[in-house]
């Protein structure tokens, strides 16, 4: 079952979009095949970390084919100033891993910008390992609610966690990236598909 939290959070975060946190699936497998939990987040951290490694590897094919060309230019815009400072995109990246949001975005946009993944994986790694632990010793506590959510009680934070996800994807697509941070003029653009 190891191998299995391994495999399950590779699989989950090699998913460009709206792919479900790979924590969710380590505490299912720790609370019922009682798993050592450190192991488990040690191993799906790693799964996670290879699973963003490739995303970044494949999602700019992916971004050519199904965003319009200047929507591409734009994410691709946003990536290259991320990359300009590889510190403060380090410590930017080992802070977001340590939130619960989902960092789907935040690879896409690096992938679609052809940064280096080696630069964003060892930060990504230790605020993965952090955040997953924390969320799975409190998801193995919260057991009981997470059954209770399954019969249709859904909390506030669950609700606040997914829209704030989305809230964030909607933000590297729609805003205009160049004309934020060059002209510092905050414009939207919706038509992002490719015709």
């Amino acid at each position: 079952m190891y191998f299995v939290a391994f495999l399950a959070a590779l699989i989950v975060d090699t998913i460009p979009v709206f792919a479900p946190p790979a924590w969710p699936i380590l505490a299912y497998l720790i609370v019922k095949f009682d798993l050592n939990p450190w192991l488990a987040v040690l191993l799906g951290t790693t799964g996670s970390t290879i699973g963003r490694y490739i995303l970044s590897l494949y999602i700019p094919k992916v971004s050519k084919k199904i965003l319009c060309e200047r929507e591409d230019e734009n994410v691709r815009y946003l990536g290259k100033k991320i990359g300009k400072r590889t510190w403060t995109s380090s410590l930017f990246v080992l802070i977001y891993s340590l939130t619960p949001m989902s960092t789907t975005a935040l690879f896409t946009a690096a992938g679609m910008a052809r940064l280096n993944p080696l630069y964003l994986l060892p930060p990504f790694f230790i605020g993965k390992f952090a955040s997953d632990a924390v969320m799975v010793f409190t998801g193995k506590y919260e057991a009981q609610s997470f059954r209770d959510m399954l019969h249709g009680d859904i909390s506030w934070g669950t609700g606040l966690l997914a829209f704030a996800g989305i809230l964030l994807i909607s933000g590297v697509l729609f805003i205009d990236w160049p004309m934020l941070l060059a002209h510092k003029k905050f414009r939207l653009h919706f038509k992002i598909w490719r015709h």
